[in-house]
């Protein structure tokens, strides 16, 4: 039995499905901005420079400045990998509300458990 999905939602599932693809997008480069800002050796610097800052407020100055600014790159990439994270979430909730599910770039019915039959929201043959 051909299951299939209401026509007077096909605009909302093709933007949806879009908007998924691209808070993924968000995801992937948010998960590298991430790993670029753990990555960064910003905060071996500011160490070597607090090492100088024994006798001088503007090494001091420059050392907190330095581990602000390592920080602040970490905290930020975290924040848009959160707020990525969320809006998939949200994006999953409303699939799963229409009886589909998202499976990474691919759109299933919530019943195909083995994913066997992946769904074109784009296919016109698929509204009834």
């Amino acid at each position: 039995m051909d299951k299939y999905l209401v026509a007077e939602q096909k605009f909302d599932l093709q933007q949806n499905f879009r908007r998924a693809l691209k808070c993924q997008e968000q995801l992937n480069v948010a998960k590298e901005a991430v790993k670029e800002a753990r990555g960064s050796r910003v905060w071996i610097v500011a160490l070597i420079v607090i090492l100088f800052a024994m006798g001088s407020d503007f090494f001091l100055g420059a050392s907190a400045a330095l581990f602000a600014h390592y920080f602040y790159r970490i905290i930020r990439a975290w924040y848009s990998v959160s707020r990525a994270e969320e809006s998939l979430e949200e994006n999953e909730r409303w699939f799963s509300s229409k009886g589909l599910k998202l499976e990474g770039r691919v759109l299933y019915f919530r019943e195909d458990s083995l994913l066997e039959r992946p769904l074109d929201p784009f296919d016109d043959e698929l509204y009834r």
